[in-house]
Formats: C-alpha cells, sequence, structure tokens
C-alpha cells in the first residue's frame, strides 16, 4: 500500500514538473520573440538562425524556472490528492503527513542536482545564442586602456594600452611591494610585451629594478625578457564582467577573482556566484515550505493551489532581488545576501511542517 501510494504520488509530481518546466519557458520565449522578431529581420538573420538561438536558450531559461516548477509540482500533486481524500485515507492507513511527503522531497532533491548540472549547461548555449543573435560582437570589448591590475603575490601592474585579439601591451609597469633585503621591492618597466599561449609573456625594451635597503638600488636594462611571474593571460588582464549566465561556476569565480585585482567591483559577480548555489537549493527549500500548506488544508480547489503557488513565487522573487540589492550595496556579505531568501522560507517552512497535523 505505502509503495503504491510513493509511486502514484511520485507520478504525479514528475508529470506536473514536466510540464512546468517546459511549458513556462516556452511561453516566456514566444513573448520575448514577438517583442523582438523586428529587431532580428532588419539584422537579416535568417529563420534558422533565429529558431536555433531561441533553443540554446532554453537551458538557462530551465534553470531560472526550475525552482517555480517545483513549487508547482509540489503544491498541485499534494493539493490533488488532498482534495479527493487520498491524504486522509493515507493517515488513516498509518502513515503520517510527513512521511506522505517523502517522495516528493526526494524528487525535490533530484530536481536540485537536476539543476546545478543545467546551470552548468547553459552558460556556453547562453554564449551561442548571443552569437547567432548577433549580441556578442556588439557588447565584447577587446582592447583595455590606462588601468591597474593587481594580481597575486603582490605584484601590481600598470598598463597603458591592452590589445587582446594581437596578444600585446604596451607601456607597462610592473611593481612588487618588498619587505627588506631578503625579500625586495621589484619594479620593471617594458615598452611592449607580446603573448604566447605556449611560452607566456614576452617583455621588451625595459628596465629591472631591485631595491632592497632604503639607497640601495640595483637597475638593469633589457632588451627582452621573459616574465614567468606574469601568468595572466590577455583575456584575464581584460577583466570586463560578462553576463553572470555566460560563465559557469568555476569561471565566473576566476573572473570576479581577475575584475577585484584590476581594482574592480566584485560585489555583483560574488552574489551571482553564490546564487548558483543557492538557486538549485531553492528547489528543496520550496517544498518544504509549499508541502505542509497543502497538507493543513485538505479539499482545497485548484484556485488555492494556483493563489499558493502564485505568492509564493512572487514574495520569493522580491525576497531574491531585495537580497541581492543588498549584497551588491555591501551591507550583508554577498553569499549571505544570495541565501538569505532560502534562510527565511526555511525556517518557516519547518515551523509549518512542525505544525502540520500528522
Amino acid at each position: 500500500m505505502i509503495r503504491i501510494l510513493d509511486r502514484y504520488l511520485l507520478r504525479e509530481w514528475v508529470r506536473i514538473f514536466l510540464v512546468a518546466a517546459l511549458a513556462f519557458p516556452l511561453v516566456v520565449m514566444l513573448i520575448d520573440l514577438a517583442e523582438k522578431l523586428d529587431v532580428y529581420l532588419v539584422r537579416d538573420l535568417t529563420w534558422q538562425a533565429i529558431a536555433l538561438a531561441y533553443l540554446c536558450s532554453l537551458p538557462e531559461r530551465i534553470f531560472q524556472i526550475l525552482p517555480a516548477a517545483v513549487l508547482f509540482a509540489t503544491v498541485f500533486s499534494l493539493g490533488n490528492m488532498a482534495r479527493h481524500s487520498e491524504l486522509t485515507a493515507a493517515k488513516a492507513s498509518g502513515r503520517s503527513a510527513h512521511r506522505a511527503i517523502v517522495p516528493v522531497v526526494v524528487a525535490s532533491l533530484l530536481a536540485s542536482i537536476l539543476a546545478v548540472a543545467v546551470g552548468e549547461l547553459a552558460p556556453p548555449a547562453t554564449r551561442r545564442q548571443l552569437e547567432l543573435l548577433g549580441e556578442l560582437e556588439r557588447r565584447e570589448q577587446n582592447v583595455r586602456y590606462q588601468f591597474v591590475y593587481r594580481a597575486e603575490d603582490g605584484w601590481m601592474y600598470i598598463v597603458r594600452e591592452l590589445n587582446v585579439p594581437r596578444d600585446f601591451m604596451r607601456e607597462i609597469v610592473l611593481e612588487r611591494e618588498g619587505t627588506g633585503p631578503e625579500y625586495p621591492t621589484i619594479g620593471i618597466t617594458s615598452t611592449r610585451a607580446d603573448y604566447d599561449s605556449a611560452q607566456g609573456w614576452m617583455l621588451r625594451a625595459g628596465r629591472y629594478r631591485v631595491i632592497g635597503d632604503p639607497g640601495t638600488e640595483v637597475s638593469v636594462a633589457f632588451d627582452s625578457m621573459r616574465m614567468r611571474n606574469l601568468v595572466e593571460r590577455p583575456a584575464d588582464l581584460l577583466a570586463e564582467p560578462k553576463k553572470p549566465e555566460e560563465m559557469g561556476y568555476a569561471e565566473l569565480r576566476r573572473y570576479a577573482d581577475a575584475l577585484e585585482r584590476s581594482g574592480g567591483d566584485g560585489r555583483p559577480l560574488r552574489v551571482d556566484l553564490a546564487l548558483k548555489l543557492a538557486v538549485p537549493f531553492t528547489c528543496i527549500i520550496i517544498t518544504v515550505f509549499a508541502a505542509p500548506l497543502m497538507v493543513s488544508a485538505p479539499r482545497t480547489g485548484n484556485a488555492y493551489g494556483v493563489a499558493i503557488s502564485l505568492v509564493t513565487a512572487i514574495v520569493f522573487l522580491v525576497l531574491v532581488q531585495l537580497s541581492r540589492t543588498i549584497g551588491i550595496g555591501g551591507l550583508v556579505p554577498p553569499t549571505t545576501a544570495a541565501w538569505l531568501p532560502n534562510i527565511a522560507f526555511g525556517v518557516m517552512g519547518l515551523y509549518l511542517l512542525k505544525r502540520a497535523p500528522t
């Protein structure tokens, strides 16, 4: 009997989940296409390119909608059982309400794992979408002028010009502040540096200075010098923030590090980095919050389920945007800001779960 009920509930949950996870993104894509179709036609994009671009956007849209799909699946699968007195029958057979929602919690856990996987597959697909729609070239920057880059091990780079496509820099100053004779201050100036993917950077026509004790300095001119400490690639030194949805977790973390070392504000990227894990975990939190509401409200109609889903989704999205703004503003650490909605709904969910009639 128990296994039959578990399979029945799980089958209903999966059916609603798949419909929501695929239908919602398709509706959003159709609305977006209707708004931007004239722009695409002006760019002389073919229908095949437009169709392929929107197909590539599907993983990112599914990633964003998965928590809502889990919410709808939980609310309507449990709501249908409550409305048809199936939960009451399960309780009469000795099954508690907490035990009844176990299949839903397990399914939500699997949905969280799926969300992590989709979140890592989405960035290359999103980048391909931008290429097909002609958006990538319009905002991609390949040259940077007059900037300071703070690297690891105390090195600071002052660069007059960086050209990524041609792999060179002009008018470079490299400095590392020392503490004394055993760890001296080093300053390097160079008129040009060329990058080779196999051997790294080659500095040309410059001067190498070592400063130990105050007033003690050794200076050597060079025609060319291979700089082993300069390990960053040209694209790393560019450190212009891409859209977070174009980067996986590891790439986004590296980009945030590079941006902060180059003097930029990495807090928005840090918040988005934490959200890449917080959003998938939301699938479990939403289930823990919504399941007790449906178990505690037997024989309710679909209108109640729709209301619970919409109110929960709206409140959660507002909290996510509010916490993201707080994190970017520096009022709380980025990771804490990204997880605040989950913490709030998780606490409420555990309270409702404890109060749910068993």
